[in-house]
């Protein structure tokens, strides 16, 4: 009996982990860590809300391949990040340079541009409550 109560104290701690780390596009350590800042609903926009997302790139780091369902815009807060969106070239913005990925793009690139610094990247979302964050890019 009590293996089978660890096995299910153990699964669930699984299922919320995976749930976690889902929402914010953050697997393991070869991946970036995702905090998100803030997640509003938008008065004047019936329907949409508002998130303020925060990425932390440390060297070497990039993010998987993937779109939004919801408008994006990056601003690179240190570091440099290198970005490509589908049908673009690949582009490397420093800290103070922003960019713009409108909704459904597919995101090819999102990555730390060095090796040796860290790199953190400040992203506001434009998105319907039932819109997902991330969809991965199927290879």
């Amino acid at each position: 009996m009590k293996t089978l109560r660890f096995c299910a104290a153990s699964l669930a701690a699984l299922a919320l982990t995976v749930s976690a780390s889902v929402f914010a596009h953050e697997s393991t350590d070869p991946s970036e860590k995702v905090t998100v800042l803030q997640d509003q609903m938008l008065k004047n926009v019936p329907g949409k809300k508002a998130m303020m997302i925060e990425v932390d790139y440390k060297p070497g780091q990039a993010s998987i391949a993937h779109k939004h369902e919801g408008t994006a815009m990056a601003y690179v807060l240190s570091g440099s990040i290198t970005s490509q969106v589908k049908g673009e070239k690949a582009v490397t913005y420093k800290a103070g340079e922003y960019w713009y990925e409108a909704a459904g793009s597919e995101h090819l690139v999102s990555k730390n541009a060095s090796a040796t610094e860290s790199a953190r990247l400040l992203v506001f979302m434009v998105l319907s409550p039932d819109e997902k964050v991330l969809i991965p890019l199927k290879n």
